[in-house]
């Protein structure tokens, strides 16, 4: 079961596993553009990481340790998808100082539907770490189960120094 402070909640869609191939998806940037992201992303591996909101702090702690502990990872793009506005995430990124990748799935919910991470009765998307590999298939994921529930960072990292 699923629940988001301890309150049941509905999480539409299929999660993928690993082994499943990524979809491709489209979503807005920061400068209200939408991006495909087979086509924008490159590097040997993606990270997704999924929130409900940036404004929150399980997100905002989240999206921080994940970029501060890739840092020294070269070969991995990293982004953090949510259904906040990108007028949000641009002003959250400026006012932490940083340069990350940001989408939005508000628009058109491509990614959340594709990848089971729509929350049913409040339009956010449920907490998920996705990572893909060259070929973008599902290497490494976590969707949890209680949203205010942080993703479990060292297993994720260690699973990454594997790499």
């Amino acid at each position: 079961m699923k629940t988001m402070k301890q309150k049941p909640i509905t999480v539409l869609g299929k999660q993928l596993n690993v082994g499943d191939m990524a979809l491709d998806f489209v979503a807005v940037n920061n400068d209200l553009k939408d991006v495909s992201f087979f086509h924008t992303f490159k590097n040997d591996y993606v990270l997704i990481s999924v929130v409900p909101s940036l404004d929150t702090s399980v997100c905002d702690i989240q999206t921080r340790t994940i970029n501060e502990r890739l840092a020294s990872y070269k070969n991995v793009d990293f982004i953090t998808i949510s259904n906040d506005l990108p007028f949000a995430q641009k002003r959250w990124c400026g006012a932490n100082g940083l340069t990350i990748h940001t989408l939005s799935d508000h628009k058109d919910l491509d990614f959340s539907t594709k990848y089971g991470l729509l929350i049913k009765e409040l339009r956010l998307l449920a907490r998920a770490v996705i990572l893909l590999d060259q070929k973008r298939k599902v290497i490494y994921v976590e969707y949890l189960d209680e949203m205010s529930n942080h993703p479990n960072y060292d297993k994720l990292f260690n699973f990454l120094d594997l790499l």
